[in-house]
Order: C-alpha cells, then structure tokens, then sequence
C-alpha cells in the first residue's frame, strides 16, 4: 500500500480527522487526550456500522487488532490501516516487527513506549488535540500534531562534536568534512548507542547529533529529553544520507524531484520497510554503472569533491552548514 489517506471519525460528541502517508505511524503523548477512544470508536464501528451512532470515511479499510490472536488476525488483513491500542505488548516483539515488515497494511500504534524494533521516523509520532470552539450540540474537534518537528534545529548548541549515526558511507562523507578542518567527531555505531555515547559526554561548547531519521522514531524520546536537559545538544535527522544526496539535486533527475516532492505516492509498505530502505535503493539504482555509483557500505570518494560535494552541503540547515566551516 501507498499513498496518503484521510480518515473521519465523527460521533455525537466527537469528531477526530487525520492523516496517514506511512507504514508506521505513533501516536502519543499524556492520558486522557482520547488515543483510546480514537481506537475504540474504530473498532465500534467496525462491529457494528452505523447502528452505533458513529460515522467513518476514510481512503481504504480500516482495521483493529489486539490481544493474543493478533497474528491470526492479520493474516485476513491486506491494503488497509491497521490500528492497535496501546497495552497490546505484541507490538514490541519480533514477530510482529517480521509480520509488518511483509505486510501491505499501515498501522497506527498508540504507544508511549519507544518500539525498537520498528524502524519508524520521527516526524510520525503524534500526540492528538482538540482545536476550535463549538457549541454544546456540536461535536469537540480532534486532530494530530507532530510531538517532534523542525524545533530540534532551534537551538544553538554551538560548534563542538559532531557525533554520527552509523559507520558507513554517510559517517565517511561527515568525516571528510570535519577532518580538513579539525572538527572533533564520533561514530556512535548505531542509531541505539547514540544516548549511550551522549550520556558520557562532558562537553561544553556543545555537541551535534546527525541520524537518520526515517528510522530514528524509537530513540528520539530519550534523546530529545535528554538534549533539553543538557541545553547544548543539536539534533540533526533528515531523512537518511541518501535522502541528503537526492535532495541535493546533482543526480539532474527529474523521476527522482517528483519523487521527493510526494514520497508516499512511490513508496510501497510491502517492499519498504523504512523509507530509508527505498531511498537507498532509489540512489543505487540512478547511479548504478555511472562515475556516482553508491555502495552504502563505502563511500564513492565522488560526493566529497568539486561540486557535488558543494551541492550536498548546500542542501544542509545553515546550522549545519555552519558547522563545517574553517573559521
């Protein structure tokens, strides 16, 4: 399944309206903020149609699983949105990470948990609000809002470490960037090891966290609490470094500029289980058997001369940016 897909949910006395444009897709944040009944309202519905009171729309079927027969119950379920209330401990383990990462179906998980397993993105991890004024017969509006966002670019946290994600070709290419000008890095080892390496940590002049973030979802929460405590921790998470160099425009592709422009429009949840996946496979493919080809594994010394070099870091937040010039 791919695409966007709306969903109206409406009782007498509520009305939730929402948006999906991924596999995965968390939703958070405090009690009493009606997640549950958000689910609940599906599954009513689902049992028993209109009769309840309740009116849905949506783009496609929509589903709710829950308790131990949860693998039986996904078997019959194919291109729809499956949605699971939190306290359903199913959704931490690997079986269902193994089930969704086969499965057509997108889901909507109410979690305040991170789910390590899943590799899902930071900015779809929602918390839902009420908004807008009604009269006491009209029904409280709720919708969703993005928990983190573009604030993890906000805070100056200076010009010190820069620590990176992985080990392979995207921390090479920052390397090669801090190396020429005596910029101190780390290769963290792994998106689950970065708290670990900034918990031990005693740096002043500030510290720049650059991850992947289509697959960082489960991390950030502890992450993010933790640069808030400390006051000088940049996070930096685009969507992955492949995604950098596309959006860098030096391939000249216009298949690859409609592709970014709506992603979910390409992006198959049967074949992809992060977006990071599909965009690695989409650099490979357009720069197979060329002087560009990409091997994930080890950077093509390529993307850190001349003008693609240039090109990429154009691409980056002027933070960034600024990070890797000689003083």
């Amino acid at each position: 399944m791919k695409g966007t897909y709306h969903l109206t949910v409406q009782s007498v006395h509520l009305k939730y309206e929402m948006e999906f444009s991924r596999n995965l897709t968390i939703l958070q944040g405090e009690s009493a903020t009606g997640k549950t009944t958000l689910v609940d309202m599906i599954q009513e519905y689902i049992l028993n149609g209109s009769d309840t009171g309740i009116q849905m729309s949506c783009d496609c079927p929509c589903a709710v699983v829950s308790g131990n027969t949860w693998m039986t119950q996904l078997q019959s379920i194919e291109n729809s949105i499956v949605f699971i209330d939190e306290g359903n401990r199913f959704v931490a383990s690997s079986d269902f990470a193994r089930a969704v990462q086969r499965s057509s179906n997108y889901y909507v998980i109410v979690t305040r948990e991170g789910l390590n397993n899943l590799p899902y993105s930071v900015t779809e991890i929602y918390g839902i609000r009420s908004s807008g004024k009604f009269a006491s017969q009209e029904p409280v509006y709720h919708q969703m809002y993005r928990i983190y966002g573009e604030e993890l670019l906000k805070e100056d946290a200076g010009s010190g470490i820069v620590v990176v994600e992985d080990s392979n070709a995207g921390y090479e290419f920052f390397q090669g960037l801090c190396d020429p000008i005596g910029k101190e890095w780390i290769a963290a080892g792994g998106a689950s090891r970065i708290f670990g390496c900034l918990s031990e940590m005693d740096v002043e002049e500030g510290v720049t966290v650059i991850a992947d973030g289509a697959a960082f979802g489960s991390q950030i929460g502890r992450i993010y609490q933790l640069a808030e405590q400390r006051g000088n921790v940049r996070l930096y998470l685009p969507e992955s470094f492949e995604w950098i160099i596309l959006a860098s425009d030096i391939l000249d592709d216009a298949q690859v500029r409609g592709i970014l422009e709506d992603p979910s429009a390409y992006i198959d949840s049967s074949g992809y289980f992060s977006w990071e996946r599909y965009f690695t496979g989409l650099l490979v493919e357009k720069t197979k058997d060329t002087w560009r080809q990409y091997s994930k594994s080890r950077l093509n010394p390529v993307y850190l001369q001349g003008k693609a070099c240039q090109k990429i870091v154009e691409i980056l937040p002027e933070k960034i940016r600024e990070l890797f010039q000689s003083e």
